[in-house]
């Protein structure tokens, strides 16, 4: 009783206290005594104002005013958020009783709800405190509220609808861009990759390789790394695109000087059910389709969607090669190829909503496809001057791929909000198999036959797989700051193949002294922490991370046992990040970061093994690679100076060492000692200087026109050193875009698009950094290929096209949504990508030219009720009463 009443007198204390303050300053009261009274308790429930049903979903927001130390002015808190169960319930805790409160209720379908609320503390009248009167101020502390009605909207009610209020196109956060492509009219039906070519910052080559300021970027899906590729990915499940152009320390140091392409899935958690189905067909008889669905009910959210697509692809290329040796020739190249290509994408994920605090999610993947390709090339060789031969070559090749993911997540938010600790499981694993079948028959000039032909055949495949296991914890400290922490451990194991074979007499053998197998197994372990304050109109960002990671690679024997191996450690390096943003005004943000990253070379980089598959173009790693260090800065200036409309400038400077840059060099054969071959091999350069500026703006040009125009100028010198050899890699260039979209009629819209790409040097370490993309089942073989040579020296011509879509959109009573769409990529077929490659021992132009003016039909269907009751069993029970019907205004 004693320890009661002291208790009580303490209280009363406080309370005296408080009443000296102003009265809105009560109601977010903290500090040493203010803990105290952190005591209060409201708790309620909502119901429908006609049924008097429980409604679920239902956002409840409790707001109070709270003293800014900084400004020395009052400033409205949100305090709590919660989102009510199925029985309608919600339970406010760790409250102060003093002070007055706002109640702001939202659901779908159901009108907004404001309510002051307050626990009217009233403290006893004369004399000391009695028991009776102690007992009466704690019930006041806990406060029912009642059954809470919320009156459903006569515009807004039952089923699914579409909403005027659209995403904007483009938004700017602390540390990337984001694009919401959803509403992309040319991405209907297709890949990733399509999507990537509308959006600014990045160039997407005629396989479907990214680069993203003339790096390729590391693939993410949904903040985390997968095997997937971009032509895997179908375009009709991506909500967003983000370009996170120089990571914080939050992120793997890994990718050198090229950033992290970040896709973002489409996911559904509004209650009840809700779906869509696809279909479309394109001018060469190919079609894709799909399907998602999502339910969401009390506790669980099950998302389930699929994909199928078929693809035909037909290209046409010419190469044009000079051999400078003491005998100069001259060999042309003329290919043409058709590609068939399948893939199925299955995903689905669960959430479960253990509590109002704990959540945890399991989701899957699995992509299967298959590839089938035919390819004829002519190559004519002339001798100083004189054509001496020339070869038809037949190549047939057939692919299987398969890919799948699982990932298990729990998140756990702790009672002080903005406070949560989330651990991350993540598996991705693939395999690929594949045959390609090569028949060179070479002929004299007068079309006789010069000797048998040459039949070869490649059987290769491989395995990998990727582990990560991450943790991270977030604490909002204050209004204005906030405390990130972390840990990860990545593990990828990789297998892969290659045999080959050659027709002797009556059948195929295998070589082993051209074939290769090999593995490697990664590990990159690191911590990292951040912290982020906001002073008046400047926001800051500090971060600093810590990597380590060893690599094993080993060459296998035809058995499988070990050969050979190597050994590459990387120690302990550090990686800061720093990020300030200044906030003009409302519409107006500068900000100026910085980070350093590296990029590690790669099993192949690596590898000092010869590989003898293209007997004319050796491969060799270089066991002595150092990783590649970039210290990259941008200054960025954003604008959203009028209502629909956005302009951002990003300036960047990356400076790199030891770069890792392509060389070629001239050697004996190994398989024939007599002759001289092409070596490929990879060597650190000094340093290289990159610098660009990039512009994009958005304008609402009238009410039906909408143009986003970029524009990027960029940079690059590269200190090479490379041995006999004289390195000028710098070439100021740009390229730009643009997007158009028209707004006809009601639910008529068309995009138009295209882009101008001019002269451009070749990356120098090629595609190695992380998976930009790339087509299935490609071809090998030729005499020396259509693409660029390995090396450091080249640039790609000038190119432009353009791409036009039309969609027709329509939205029933029932709250149902269909749309059609029709768009060709390449309008006026002026695609042609072209690119120039030199050693000293050769020089080559080569063009080639892939899928124009295709023609594409799609068409989606939306569906869904926003009703969790419409999938529970039926109760004839009446709810209870649970308290006053109260608060109605």
């Amino acid at each position: 009783m004693r320890t009661l009443l002291f208790a009580f007198i303490l209280f009363s204390f406080q309370v005296t206290i408080q009443a000296q303050m102003p009265t809105g300053m009560m109601g977010g009261a903290r500090g040493a005594g203010g803990q105290a009274m952190n005591v209060g308790h409201f708790y309620g429930k909502i119901v429908d104002n006609k049924t008097n049903k429980a409604i679920e979903g239902v956002s409840v927001q409790l707001t109070g005013n709270k003293f800014d130390t900084v400004t020395k002015k009052m400033k409205e808190t949100i305090l709590s958020t919660q989102i009510t169960k199925a029985n309608g319930e919600f339970s406010i805790e760790g409250l102060s009783v003093i002070g007055k409160f706002n109640l702001k209720l939202s659901a779908i379908g159901y009108k907004s709800v404001i309510n002051p609320i307050s626990f009217g503390l009233k403290m006893p009248q004369g004399g000391a405190p009695t028991a009776a009167s102690m007992q009466q101020m704690i019930a006041q502390a806990d406060k029912d509220l009642g059954n809470i009605k919320m009156e459903a909207n006569a515009t807004d009610l039952g089923n699914v609808t579409v909403t005027s209020t659209a995403k904007p196109q483009f938004e700017m956060g602390i540390d990337r861009k984001v694009f919401n492509v959803d509403k992309n009219i040319m991405a209907s039906g297709q890949t990733a990759t399509e999507i990537m070519k509308n959006i600014p910052s990045l160039n997407v080559d005629i396989d479907g390789n990214v680069t993203m300021r003339n790096a390729t970027p590391t693939i993410f899906i949904d903040n985390r790394p997968t095997t997937l590729t971009l032509d895997q990915i179908p375009a009709d499940i991506i909500d967003k695109v983000e370009l996170i152009t120089n990571p914080s320390a939050k992120y793997d140091a890994s990718g050198g000087n090229a950033g992290i392409l970040n896709i973002v899935l489409k996911k559904n958690k509004k209650s009840g059910y809700n779906g869509g189905l696809r279909a479309g067909l394109d001018s060469r008889g190919k079609f894709n389709g799909g399907g998602d669905i999502n339910l969401r009910q009390t506790k669980t959210n099950i998302s389930l969607s699929g994909n199928l697509m078929q693809r035909k692809s037909i290209s046409e290329g010419l190469a044009d090669r000079n051999n400078l040796l003491t005998t100069p020739s001259f060999i042309q190249q003329v290919t043409n190829g058709t590609s068939y290509n399948n893939f199925g994408f299955l995903r689905g994920s669960v959430d479960w909503f253990i509590n109002n605090r704990s959540t945890i999610t399991i989701g899957g993947n699995f992509m299967k496809g298959s590839s089938t390709n035919d390819q004829d090339q002519r190559v004519d060789s002339t001798i100083k001057g004189l054509q001496t031969s020339y070869n038809l070559i037949n190549g047939q090749s057939t692919g299987m791929m398969k890919n799948w993911g699982t990932q298990l997540s729990y998140k756990y938010n702790f009672v002080k909000t903005g406070r949560n600790l989330s651990a991350d499981f993540n598996l991705n694993s693939s395999n690929n198999e594949n045959t390609n079948n090569i028949i060179t028959q070479t002929y004299n000039v007068d079309n006789s036959l010069k000797g048998a032909a040459l039949k070869q055949r490649t059987i290769g495949g491989g395995d990998s797989k990727n582990y990560t296991f991450q943790t991270d914890y977030e604490d909002q400290l204050t209004e204005d700051s906030k405390f990130e922490a972390g840990a990860r451990a990545a593990i990828r194991d990789f297998v892969n193949s290659s045999d080959q074979y050659r027709y002797i007499l009556t059948d195929y053998f295998l070589i082993p002294s051209i074939s290769s197998k090999y593995k490697f197994n990664d590990q990159v372990y690191a911590a990292y922490a951040n912290y982020a304050f906001k002073k008046k109109k400047w926001s800051y960002q500090l971060g600093f991370r810590v990597e380590s990671s060893n690599y094993t690679g080993t060459l296998l024997k035809q058995d499988g046992t070990d050969s050979a191996s190597f050994n590459v450690k990387y120690p302990l390096s550090l990686f800061p990040s720093a990020f300030v943003t200044y906030k003009v005004n409302d519409k107006e943000d500068i900000q100026i970061n910085y980070s350093r990253r590296v990029n590690r070379p790669n099993f192949f980089q690596l590898m000092p093994f010869p590989d003898y598959s293209d007997p004319q173009n050796i491969n060799i790693g270089n066991a002595n690679l150092k990783p590649e260090f970039t210290n990259s800065f941008e200054f960025s200036y954003n604008n959203a100076y009028k209502k629909g409309a956005n302009f951002l400038a990003t300036a960047y400077f990356k400076y790199s060492t030891n770069l890792i840059t392509r060389y070629v060099y001239r050697d004996k054969n190994g398989l024939s000692p007599l002759d001289s071959a092409y070596f490929n091999t990879y060597i650190n350069a000094d340093n290289s200087i990159t610098y660009g500026l990039e512009l994009s703006n958005k304008v609402p040009v009238t009410k039906w026109w909408d143009l986003t125009v970029s524009f990027n100028l960029f940079d690059s010198k590269i200190n090479s050193g490379i041995p006999n050899t004289t390195v000028d890699n710098s070439l100021l260039s740009w390229f730009a875009k643009m997007n158009n979209n028209f707004k006809i009629a009601k639910g008529l819209s068309v995009q138009f698009s295209g882009d101008y790409q001019a002269k451009t040097i070749l990356p120098p370490g090629g595609s190695s950094g992380g998976g930009g993309g790339g087509r299935p089942g490609g071809m090998g073989g030729g005499m020396f290929g259509g693409g660029p040579q390995s090396t450091s020296q080249g640039y790609n011509f000038p190119r432009y096209g353009f791409d036009l879509a039309i969609r027709k959109e329509w939205t029933w009573k029932n709250g149902k949504s269909g749309s059609l769409s029709l768009s060709m990529n390449d309008v006026f077929r002026t695609q042609e990508f072209k690119t120039y490659s030199e050693s000293i021992y050769f020089n080559q132009i080569s063009s080639r030219r892939r899928d124009p003016q295709v023609l594409r039909l799609n068409f989606s269907y939306r569906f869904g009720k926003f009703d969790a009751n419409l999938f529970k069993r039926k109760n004839t029970k009446a709810d209870s009463g649970g308290g006053m019907d109260m608060m109605q205004q």
